[in-house]
Formats: structure tokens, C-alpha cells, sequence
């Protein structure tokens, strides 16, 4: 990539945009007559030859740092392998609350595979006379009113609870994706059933609506991610609602159907892989929201029955233990309230950059 006179350089984030020019050759003014072109048969004499007006290319950039280096190198250093570790190097370090929320939802995921790896202690067995010892060295988290390490019960109940957040988070996907989807692709009827459904819906408090699912299936930690997972359908299909009539009428579209294309081919090629972006940077805030609701419905004793560790489960357990063993109930909510403030900073980020954190 060479800089021409007349090439506009945009940064992606910028108010203004300069006009730069190379610094070999500065670009002409619009307004001011060129010498050097020769004059054409039919031009008057004494008429000085006025070129047309040129509209200056445009080239797009990440940085100002990258605009530098077009300006003086005439292309942006670094773009092979080696050069996008540097980028990628440099937008973590811009961005360290970012890197930070990365890290803790990827520590809490390797908690849930392989617990093993972090803890040698049963999380269900203990030790009567280690009984309610706060934090040290030998325990991270202390240990509970029978003996039971806290970080070992909080380690391994990473399982439960993340996959009961996976679960109520595909539910939601798929079926507001669905619903989302057939509403603003069919419109018409569709699109007005579609819409009271969900307005009823978003009528009813997520967590009542929960409770009343839970009424009717059971308890169980499978059935409580299936209640959450409902409870956001209509918040998938809205905002799959919206992108997908924002791309039915787009050009392309257009062509596409004017051009004999089949409504399968229509929706398969064109409508859906351009309306996923934002649907997909839900998916990381709804992971917060869902876990935040699993661990509600499991301290209020619909999850998991005892002793199985589960995060809500174990800070309703230290309730009893509040005055004499503050541990019980701070360490697990600390937990909870990483993860939830990890995935949201992380939905944040995808929301910024269209899908491209």
C-alpha cells in the first residue's frame, strides 16, 4: 500500500478526517488551475485547462500509530504474523480490564473441566477438627462447619454451575433465534404473534416466571437452566427481530431476490450470517445474567440437593454462619460476582467492535 496525493487516511474511531498527503509529492488544490496537463484541441486560447475534481481514496486504519506508518513508509509495518502478535500484544495492554475479565472466565472454565488440577481436597468429606478455620495457606477459602474445604466445594461446583449457565443460555439462543428470526424474515401474522408472545413474556418478572417453571418441571439443576434459559428467549428474539429486518432491506438483499434467488437461499446466504453479530454479543452478557439467576434459584434450594457444591447452594449454607464465619458466604459470592462482572465487561467489548473483540 503507497500513499498518492489525494489519499484520505480514516482512522476507525476518529471525529475528523485529514487529507494526507505523500511526502514526496503534496496534492494539488482542487481550486487552483494545473500547468502540467496539456491543453485539449477544442479549449479556447487563453483559457487555462481545469482538471475535474478528483475525490480522494479513502484508506481505513486501526491506529494513529498506523497512520504514521503509512504516512512515512508508504504501507502499514508489520502486517505478517510477527506484526499482528505486536497488535494483538498492544490491544491487551490498552485494555487491561479486558484482559483481566478473559482471565477469570478462562480460570473458572478450566475450574469446571479439570477440578483437579486446583484442588487436592474432597469437596465432600472433611475434617471435624478443621472445622471453621478462616483463610490461610493450607485453606484459600476456609473450611465450613464440617471440616469441608471451601475452595475445593467452590472449585468443583464451577461444574454444576456453569453448565446448568451453558444450557439456560442455549435454550435462549436457539429458540429466540428461531422466533426472532421467523418474525422478521415471514412478517405480516407472524410478526404479530410472534410480538404478543414476547410481550407477555417481558410482561412477567424473569424470576417469577423461573419459579413458576420450576413449579411445573421439578427441581433439578438441568430443569433450572431450562426455566432461566426461557425466561431469555424474548430478549434473543427482539434483538434477532431487529437485525433481521434491518437486512431484508438491504440492497444486496434486494438484488438477491430480484435476481431469482429461492427465500432458503435468501435467508441461508444473506439474511442470517449478516444478522448474528449482535445476537452473538448478547450471548456473552446473557452468560452473566444466566449465572446470576442459577445461582439465585439455587440459593433459594431449587438446584442441586445437598451435598453437591453448587455457588448458590454454598452461600445459602453459610447464612447460619454469618457472625462466626464470615468465609462461608463472602468467598463463594466473590465468585459469583467476578464471573457475572468478567462476562459482561467481555459482552462490552464484542459489542464495541461488532463482534470482533
Amino acid at each position: 500500500m503507497s500513499t498518492r496525493p489525494g489519499v484520505r487516511i480514516v482512522l476507525r474511531d476518529a471525529v475528523e478526517v485529514p487529507t494526507i498527503a505523500s511526502d514526496r509529492a503534496a496534492a494539488p488544490a482542487r481550486d487552483v488551475p494545473r500547468t502540467d496537463v496539456p491543453p485539449s484541441d477544442d479549449a479556447l486560447p487563453g483559457t487555462p485547462e481545469v482538471p475535474e475534481p478528483r475525490t480522494p481514496e479513502e484508506i481505513e486504519v486501526a491506529d494513529r500509530e498506523d497512520a504514521r506508518a503509512i504516512i512515512r513508509y508508504g504501507r502499514v509495518r508489520g502486517a505478517g504474523p510477527a506484526g499482528r502478535w505486536r497488535r494483538g500484544v498492544r490491544y491487551a495492554v490498552r485494555r487491561p480490564g479486558l484482559v483481566v475479565a478473559v482471565l477469570v472466565v478462562l480460570l473458572v472454565t478450566a475450574w469446571a473441566v479439570v477440578p483437579q488440577l486446583f484442588t487436592s481436597y474432597d469437596p465432600l468429606t472433611g475434617v471435624p477438627a478443621d472445622r471453621l478455620q478462616p483463610p490461610s495457606g493450607a485453606h484459600l477459602f476456609g473450611t465450613d462447619h464440617l471440616g469441608r474445604d471451601v475452595y475445593a466445594r467452590v472449585v468443583h461446583g464451577a461444574s454444576a454451575s456453569l453448565s446448568a449457565t451453558v444450557i439456560a443460555v442455549a435454550v435462549g439462543l436457539v429458540a429466540g433465534s428461531l422466533l426472532g428470526l421467523l418474525a422478521g424474515f415471514v412478517r405480516g401474522w407472524v410478526d404479530d404473534v410472534v410480538g404478543r408472545f414476547v410481550d407477555v413474556l417481558l410482561a412477567i418478572p424473569s424470576i417469577l416466571l423461573s419459579l413458576a417453571i420450576i413449579t411445573a418441571l421439578g427441581f433439578g439443576t438441568v430443569k433450572v437452566a431450562i426455566a432461566v434459559g426461557i425466561t431469555s428467549v424474548a430478549t434473543f428474539a427482539r434483538v434477532m427481530r431487529a437485525e433481521v429486518l434491518r437486512t431484508s432491506t438491504s440492497v444486496y438483499v434486494e438484488a438477491a431476490r430480484a435476481s431469482g434467488v429461492r427465500w432458503y437461499g435468501v435467508l441461508g446466504r444473506h439474511v442470517l450470517p449478516n444478522s448474528t453479530g449482535p445476537v452473538l454479543a448478547l450471548v456473552a452478557l446473557e452468560l452473566g445474567t444466566a449465572v446470576l439467576a442459577i445461582s439465585a434459584l439455587s440459593f433459594l434450594g431449587y438446584g442441586t440437593p445437598p451435598p453437591a457444591p453448587e455457588w448458590g447452594s454454598l452461600v445459602s449454607g453459610g447464612r447460619d454462619y454469618l457472625a462466626t464465619a464470615w468465609w462461608l458466604t463472602t468467598m463463594p459470592g466473590l465468585v459469583i460476582v467476578a464471573v457475572v462482572l468478567s462476562a459482561n465487561r467481555i459482552a462490552r467489548a464484542l459489542e464495541r467492535t461488532g463482534g470482533d473483540a
